[in-house]
């Protein structure tokens, strides 16, 4: 992906100690240099929206929503670069491990409240806290003290994180962290109003009026359970003469074909298509490929005892036909995966980390092989035969997949697959909560690196539901966030290693990595699109006459 260069491991550090400062309005040209009267975006979800709480988010619908309602320190722009936020200015100490960011004083909440400095403390001293339960605090790891907040074995306080004064914020890190600034575009570093959050309590982020919002729009008609909502115009806004969109109206459309005829009736001026559909469409002027750094895997949860079984683990991926699944089930651009990591996500010394560390094991179609595998696992465990559930969303992609894996365990295996597809946001609960045999899972980069794709599977890490261990693994990335961090070379080496013992140990079954095929009406313009971490930003985007 085109942020892969810019934001290498040593050009991050490179680029950290620039001053930002507003860029100004857009230009609002389109041909003509007209604007439509009516500045209204029509957008489709294809899953229910989870939470607005920046603490507890963990899904893509989520943080699209918090990245146009909130606003972090920095904002990711077109081919995720960096651009202002509520920092205007930025200073890296020659060790770069202190970021002093200078606030703008022009910056409000939407209740009127001034956006200070220590709501960045009050927001991550919140994630950080144990009792929050945060599965996104692995991501503070680096910052001073982060690990021992979140394990309960220091206060918040102590955290590398204070406010001096109402518009200076300095962080002190523990060790180098390369993708430093592209975190602090994301959303679990956002900051939090505090009277909001001790006002609504454990109602905090369920519903769009138990919330405050800081940027460039602000949540309305979201009742927690619905599957509309909109995003209205902030007037609190600091860089509100940007934003030329009066309103973004969303709906739920869980039926590709639902969602397609409301977009034909202009109802809609965004969907996702099926594979059939695009077929048919793909030569129209709106069709479009949404690329995405995403990653669709099994995961087993190896609570289970059959499931700690290595081998029954690799006889499950060996009888997956993944050229048949991405070519015939899913098409449009669909790539077969090589490993845990997306293509395309990052390269050293022009070498893709996904060419890099594939694999035959854990990624091949082996009808045989895994026929034997499974008679000596199931050996190995005193059982007989297999059977178990999977998984799913009700999703139609994730029904179609769910379908197929069931098929071919089916017919080459003779393993008995019960497919549950339920609400996503269900499916996160149960995989937190380890209520599943297997699961179908998903998960996009958060920033230009591997190690947001390999992190997730370290064996403490709180988005490892199928509770997979391998000291090994545990081992090299640990190395690659410490000793080996400063050096491209070493911490490159240690993530390829990694993804190669996760693929080579079955720690999950690696399927494929979607492009999304969409329709997006051509008078939609300024639209920012990133394949890594926050996908839609819709700051910029408008109308056009």
């Amino acid at each position: 992906m085109s942020l892969k260069k810019m934001f290498s491991a040593g050009m991050v550090v490179a680029v950290a100690g620039l001053a930002l400062t507003a860029c100004g309005s857009k230009s609002d040209s389109s041909g003509d240099g007209k604007l439509a009267e009516k500045q209204v975006l029509n957008w489709n979800e294809p899953s229910e929206l989870p939470t607005m709480d920046p603490s507890k988010a963990t899904d893509t619908i989520s943080f699209d929503m918090m990245n146009n309602s909130m606003e972090g320190l920095y904002r990711i722009g077109k081919n995720s670069k960096i651009e202002p936020g509520v920092a205007k200015k930025t200073k890296v100490s020659k060790d770069g491990l202190t970021y002093t960011f200078t606030l703008r004083e022009d910056n409000k909440w939407s209740n009127g409240d001034p956006v200070t400095a220590e709501d960045f403390v009050y927001s991550w001293q919140r994630t950080l806290d144990p009792k929050t339960g945060s599965e996104y605090a692995y991501l503070f790891d680096g910052i001073k003290n982060a690990n021992a907040v979140m394990n309960g074995k220091k206060p918040g306080s102590s955290l590398g994180i204070k406010a001096e004064g109402k518009h200076k914020l300095v962080v002190s890190l523990d060790k180098d962290i390369p993708y430093f600034k592209l975190l602090m575009g994301f959303p679990s570093f956002y900051p939090q109003n505090k009277t909001s959050v001790e006002k609504y309590g454990s109602k905090y982020g369920t519903a769009s009026k138990y919330m405050t919002y800081n940027g460039p729009f602000k949540m309305t008609k979201w009742t927690g359970s619905n599957l509309s909502w909109s995003l209205d115009k902030n007037e609190n806004y600091w860089d509100k003469k940007s934003v030329k969109l009066d309103q973004i109206n969303f709906k739920v459309n869980k039926d590709n074909s639902t969602a397609y005829n409301l977009y034909q009736s202009k109802k809609l001026d965004e969907t996702f298509l099926s594979t059939e559909q695009a077929k048919q469409l793909s030569n129209k002027s709106d069709y479009k490929v949404l690329k995405q750094a995403r990653t669709n895997y099994l995961e087993f949860n190896q609570t289970q005892k059959v499931f700690q079984n290595k081998k029954i683990r690799q006889a499950i991926a060996y009888a997956i036909d993944r050229d048949q699944l991405a070519k015939k089930v899913l098409g449009s651009g669909t790539k077969v995966s090589q490993g845990i990591v997306s293509s395309g996500l990052q390269t050293y010394k022009g070498q893709d980390f996904a060419d890099e560390a594939k694999t035959k094991v854990g990624v091949t179609y082996d009808k045989k092989k895994a026929k034997q595998l499974l008679k000596e696992g199931l050996k190995e465990t005193g059982e007989d035969k297999l059977s178990f559930t999977l998984l799913g969303d009700d999703t139609d992609v994730s029904k179609k997949v769910t379908a197929f894996i069931q098929s071919q365990l089916g017919e080459n295996l003779g393993i008995d697959v019960r497919v549950q597809n339920v609400p996503f946001k269900t499916r996160l609960d149960r995989s937190k909560n380890q209520e599943f045999d297997v699961v179908l899972g998903s998960w996009g980069a958060d920033f230009s690196d591997a190690i947001s794709f390999i992190d997730l599977f370290t064996s403490d890490n709180s988005y490892n539901n199928g509770k997979w261990k391998n000291t090994e693994y545990d081992r090299l990335v640990q190395a690659s966030k410490t000793t080996d961090a400063a050096n491209e070379q070493k911490r490159w080496d240690d993530l390829v290693k990694a993804s190669k013992t996760l693929s080579e140990d079955q720690g999950v079954v690696p399927l494929y990595q979607l492009n999304q095929p969409t329709m997006v009406r051509e008078n939609v313009k300024g639209l920012v699109q990133n394949s890594a971490g926050v996908v839609n930003n819709w700051k910029d985007t408008y109308i056009a006459k």
